[in-house]
């Protein structure tokens, strides 16, 4: 899905932040790898253990779970059933994501927001650390889950705008990358 000279300013705004999030996170994957590689090295060639090592790779991993969740739902690589939907028309499909958008990514991201507000909220407040004396800021950790919520919400918006104007013909459908013959 590349840019559209078409879309509104906000929409590429939108995106832009989505797909520069997304690939700075995905970078982590590659980094993780070499942090894994590194403590099984360490464990089984050396007799040593990193507790602060092992942490990272969790947090990278969250990172990358939370925060490349906008970038792939702007990719569409959200699992989706779509026995119907694929056999829709361009419209009918913007329906459906409009729709889905509006009643369930949007209250859910709501939702999260508001259930784990305290949750990361009591974290900062005594500046929680890792009970195992690895890396000392799980309240970074917790915060993760309204990064996330908060960049789901981002690429919510630039979903319904990009749905609308689908919907009104306005703006072409966009070929889901997984689909886009090369």
């Amino acid at each position: 899905m590349h840019a559209n000279a078409h879309e509104p300013r906000l929409l590429r705004w939108l995106d832009c932040v989505t797909e520069r999030v997304g690939r700075a996170i995905a970078w982590l994957v590659v980094i993780m790898m070499l942090v894994q590689f590194a403590i099984v090295v360490m464990r089984y060639a050396f007799g040593m253990n990193s507790i602060v090592m092992e942490e990272s790779v969790m947090y990278m991993h969250a990172a990358v779970f939370m925060l490349c969740a906008g970038w792939t739902l702007r990719h569409e690589g959200h699992v989706r059933v779509d026995i119907f939907y694929r056999r829709m028309s361009d419209r009918g499909r913007a329906w459906i994501d409009l729709l889905g958008t509006l009643f369930l990514l949007i209250p859910v991201m709501l939702f999260i927001a508001i259930t784990s507000f305290h949750y990361v909220y009591s974290s900062w407040s005594i500046m929680e650390r890792s009970a195992n004396g690895g890396i000392p800021a799980v309240f970074l950790l917790k915060s993760m889950i309204l990064a996330m919520v908060a960049l789901m919400l981002l690429q919510a918006v630039a979903q319904l705008i990009r749905k609308i104007l689908i919907i009104r013909g306005k703006l072409p459908a966009p070929i889901p990358e997984h689909e886009e013959i090369i």
